[in-house]
């Protein structure tokens, strides 16, 4: 496995390694590509972003954690988010300045890998157990990374049947990804029998509260496109 320190920028050597069938590692944004080779269920791009965004989320009162979906192009995220951070109760200044910077960008790498002109933003936070259970994502893709709290957990593939069955019961190995690891999973829209099973941690014993990025195409339940003229 590879695992690079970077910066919001995600300057690194880009290389890829591979963790398992079907699942890789990387040291750069752009080498989440991977992720349309065949064969390739899940890539996971190893990061560490600035400890002083870290900290300031983490010392937030969860109460004022953005929690906010919208679907934007990527040219409008810059735009698009600071009304709903501001609504959520998300002080400004330039630790919230770096959070809107990464998502953008995230967005951005989203929107040219999959090849989709409209990306499905939800920044939410999560201090209860409802995706617990493990599952395949309905979808082609979907981008994941986790901003506070313990991140997405995931199982190989051979153990993916038997998780899926046995659920709270399953005794066999969690994989775990990374505080601020950027992850995409292929859903099982992808292909028959296609998908990362994977769930979110259960917390709600813990009192602790996530942030969760997760991105998606356009699909029936997003919500109207943002456009400049109507905001």
């Amino acid at each position: 496995m590879t695992g690079q320190v970077v910066s919001l920028d995600g300057k690194g050597v880009g290389t890829t390694a591979t963790l398992g069938s079907g699942i890789e590692t990387c040291d750069t944004a752009d080498d989440l590509t991977a992720i349309n080779r065949p064969g390739t269920e899940l890539v996971i791009w190893r990061r560490r972003l600035p400890l002083c965004l870290q900290n300031w989320l983490d010392h937030m009162d969860p109460s004022c954690l953005p929690d906010l979906r919208v679907l934007v192009r990527p040219g409008d995220l810059r735009r698009a988010l600071p009304p709903h951070l501001d609504d959520c109760g998300v002080p400004p200044g330039d630790m919230r300045d770096l959070l809107i910077g990464d998502v953008d960008d995230l967005v951005s790498v989203f929107s040219r890998i999959i090849q989709t002109d409209l990306v499905d933003v939800r920044l939410e936070r999560v201090s209860n157990d409802a995706c617990w259970r493990f599952h395949r994502d309905f979808v082609e893709a979907r981008l994941l990374t986790t901003y506070r709290g313990p991140a997405t957990e995931w199982v190989q593939p051979i153990h993916a049947e038997r998780a899926l069955r046995d659920q709270k019961m399953f005794d066999g190995p969690v994989e775990h990804l990374g505080i601020h690891d950027v992850a995409i999973f292929k859903g099982n829209c992808a292909a028959s029998g296609s998908g990362i099973v994977h769930r979110s941690p259960p917390i709600m014993d813990t009192g602790g509260t996530r942030l969760l990025l997760c991105l998606n195409k356009r699909s029936a339940a997003s919500p109207e496109a943002w456009s400049p003229e109507k905001h």
